[in-house]
């Protein structure tokens, strides 16, 4: 080859791999974005602590039903759940220390211990889990993260567990608002990627220094639960302000069922 023709190869081999990097940048940049979103998503839905008031209304084809609790967590490692409302659910009290979860009926003064083998059950015959009360899986952790695509409004990510990771999802797909780096919608797929419910989080209210939707509304997918739906709205909200360790340990769970 002539020293010229080498000299005329050398801008097209340049060009060829400023077109490579320029391919592969893209994915880096977004696994990082990701990454970081998640992480901004994470701490603003816990807070170091929180004590709210919601109310959740489950509704079926053929009921409809209404419950009122208090709740106390710190992180997303220790949460404490009273049950206000109705009557025959009052009393009734939930706690979840890392990834174990117990239960208090006091109609039968019985502790129960929630095993592994319930944590897909429903939690008080809504449309959420157990697994959702103790939130033993971390997004952070737990799954790979893929910014898919990002408007002026939001972005959407996908979230596929890493090999190690003992989750209940084979896939979670992700809106999240620009403005306040929260959720508005979550979609959740099992393993043969078949979408199984969707939560929409909406009404987006301060409390102190922290924004936080107050609705939530969770939609089974499955076709035996049609018609089925369970909405939380955050009647109050407290952040960051010192939460007791009182209320994490077994004997909370009879203690403040009164």
């Amino acid at each position: 080859m002539h020293l010229t023709q080498r000299n005329a190869l050398i801008p097209l081999l340049i060009l060829t791999l400023l077109a490579a990097i320029g391919t592969a940048l893209p994915c880096s940049a977004y696994a990082t974005s990701a990454n970081e979103i998640i992480a901004k998503v994470e701490e603003n839905l816990n807070g170091k602590t929180a004590i709210m008031e919601l109310t959740m209304v489950v509704q079926t084809k053929r009921s409809k039903r209404t419950m009122k609790m208090k709740s106390y967590s710190i992180g997303n490692d220790k949460s404490f759940i009273k049950m206000l409302y109705p009557g025959k659910d009052k009393g009734i009290t939930f706690l979840k220390i890392d990834n174990a979860m117990w239960q208090y009926v006091p109609r039968i003064e019985k502790i129960i211990k929630i095993p592994a083998s319930m944590m897909l059950q429903s939690w008080m015959g809504s449309d959420f889990s157990n697994d959702d009360l103790v939130k033993e899986s971390s997004l952070s952790k737990d799954y790979i993260k893929r910014l898919v695509t990002e408007t002026n409004e939001d972005y959407k990510i996908e979230l596929l567990p890493t090999e190690e990771a003992a989750v209940v999802w084979g896939k979670i797909v992700m809106r999240i608002s620009k403005k306040y780096y929260l959720p508005t919608t979550v979609q959740y797929y099992d393993e043969d990627n078949l979408l199984i419910r969707e939560l929409t989080y909406s009404d987006i209210q301060p409390f102190g220094d922290r924004y936080y939707p107050t609705k939530w509304l969770m939609l089974p997918k499955e076709a035996h639960k049609a018609g089925h739906q369970t909405n939380i709205e955050i009647a109050n909200a407290v952040f960051d302000a010192e939460v007791s360790e009182s209320y994490f340990s077994k004997r909370a769970l009879k203690r403040y069922s009164k």
